[in-house]
């Protein structure tokens, strides 16, 4: 760790206060609902292709998925970063489910539809969990600059964790979503000079073949982990509202390209950053919790305030956006749940709620982080949210079948989690992943059924009921008529879901 009395200290707190300075100067005031929840211009037009872009990108890159990166290059090699930046191709795999469910069941965010089609009690376990996302975020990413300016625990550190919290929090209050935007994509070009900076002076002190060969491609060297990876593509984005909320503010198609061209920048930023793990390796720098500060801090002070400041852009963008997905979720998509609408008073609560967990959400940060295990809802817990979003009007959709769905997922990585002994006999090979991905494996296959089968019973019914199917969404005729009418769409922000379906609209119990 790099010293941080005298000069170099005074730099590195510096630098935070500025970069503090600078985000609340260029954060917008967003005074409208759709400003501050949907991210919308003053005019009222949704945020544009680049924007967009830029925000998913930088958003998804948290600052501990940069440090993982780095773990994982030199725990594995290659292998290891191909496995971690392969979770950036779920991006794309959103944008198109989402598209689908825009288009074709007119869906206005991810909890008003479940509420329609499931039921209260599915889009409030829904929201329960991606809660648990969202709180976990917090304090996962000002520790991780903490981390850079003192031990976890230290004075230092939770001075820096602190400070970096509030310099956010102000700046996301003072224009919600839109301040996320705007901020998210200064933060993009800033994180992309320095990781060019930092790779043009790490990088060729090894040939190219030394990073291509440096891994295992066995089953047992990291390769279960990108199988891993590759079945949780089809669940993890679901869990994660700073993804999907900016799925459903702007036109369908800009941001199915916003998706796709973020999600591929993402893969090869991942992939590009876990080089500094393999170098790692390939000097001998040991194997640590966060790798690139040892590599920056075995290399210069220049080299690790660059890695200082990736994290402090990465980390930044991500925080901004927890926030505005907290504020959306408490005091908009709750509340429609129970056909509750607060208004122009919803921008105050939503400022609330980002106080209450800058407090609350770095508790964990002040205990210590190895209560990881118990706050996160992982890829593995969520494994149900897939065949959900993904097969939705492929069968009947029924409560049973969703919460069949998703409960199985939650006890499975429950029991992955915290009673590994009674999933271990689902290895699949002998690599540290073996559990998780016999886990994944037979767990993603038993949500699937838990899904399909209920909707299967029930389509039968109704066939033998003479029930003419009314859930399988817009037809292609249908759909070709909307494209031809320009209805194209972006959710209304004042509009109220509906929390009631009547029958023959939702799904069966």
């Amino acid at each position: 760790m790099i010293d941080m009395s005298g000069m170099r200290g005074v730099f590195f707190w510096g630098f935070l206060i500025v970069y503090g300075i600078v985000m609340i100067a260029i954060s917008p005031h967003a005074v409208t609902l759709g400003g501050f929840f949907k991210g919308e211009r003053k005019d009222g037009k949704p945020a544009s292709l680049f924007l967009l872009t830029t925000s998913i990108f930088i958003s998804w890159i948290f600052a501990k998925s940069v440090t993982n990166a780095a773990n994982l290059g030199c725990e594995y090699g290659l292998v290891g970063g191909v496995a971690y930046a392969t979770y950036w191709l779920c991006i794309p795999l959103a944008g198109f489910a989402i598209y689908r469910l825009r288009t074709k069941f007119l869906a206005k965010g991810l909890v008003s539809f479940l509420t329609k089609n499931y039921g209260i009690a599915a889009a409030f376990v829904f929201s329960l969990a991606i809660l648990i996302r969202l709180f976990n975020e917090v304090w996962s990413n000002s520790s991780v600059v903490g981390g850079y300016y003192g031990e976890s625990g230290s004075m230092y550190f939770i001075i820096a964790a602190t400070l970096f919290t509030l310099i956010t929090l102000a700046y996301a209050m003072w224009g919600g979503l839109r301040s996320s935007l705007v901020t998210d994509a200064v933060q993009t070009i800033l994180f992309v000079v320095v990781l060019i900076g930092i790779a043009v002076w790490i990088l060729p002190q090894h040939s190219f073949s030394d990073y291509m060969t440096s891994g295992t491609w066995s089953l047992d060297t990291g390769v279960d982990l990108l199988l891993v990876t590759v079945l949780q593509l089809f669940s993890y984005p679901f869990h994660d509202p700073v993804l999907t909320d900016r799925g459903f503010i702007t036109e369908e198609k800009t941001m199915v390209k916003a998706f796709v061209v973020s999600g591929v920048l993402g893969f090869l930023a991942i992939l590009l950053f876990s080089f500094i793990g393999i170098h790692a390796q390939l000097v001998g720098i040991p194997l640590s919790s966060n790798v690139p500060a040892a590599v920056g801090a075995a290399t210069s002070m220049a080299a690790f305030f660059a890695m200082a400041l990736m994290m402090i852009f990465a980390a930044g963008s991500t925080l901004d956006s927890t926030f505005s997905s907290l504020s959306k979720l408490a005091a908009r998509d709750l509340p429609h749940i129970v056909n509750k609408d607060f208004g122009n008073k919803a921008r105050v609560i939503g400022m609330g709620v980002m106080v209450l967990f800058a407090f609350v959400g770095n508790l964990p940060m002040l205990v210590g982080t190895s209560i990881l295990a118990a706050t996160t809802i992982s890829g593995t817990m969520i494994m149900g949210l897939g065949p959900i979003f993904l097969l939705h009007g492929r069968v009947k959709p029924t409560k049973l079948g969703f919460h069949l769905c998703f409960w199985i997922g939650i006890v499975l990585g429950f029991a992955y989690s915290f009673a590994p002994g009674l999933v271990a006999g689902l290895a699949i090979g002998g690599g540290k992943s073996a559990v998780l991905l016999g886990v994944n494996l037979y767990g993603l296959i038993a949500c699937t059924l838990a899904y399909v089968i209920p909707g299967l019973v029930a389509q039968a019914r109704d066939r033998k009921l003479g029930i003419e199917p009314d859930w399988k969404g817009l037809t292609k005729e249908e759909l070709r008529a909307r494209r031809e009418a320009g209805l194209e769409t972006v959710p209304d922000v004042n509009e109220v879901e509906p929390g009631y379906v009547g029958p023959g609209q939702g799904a069966q119990a």
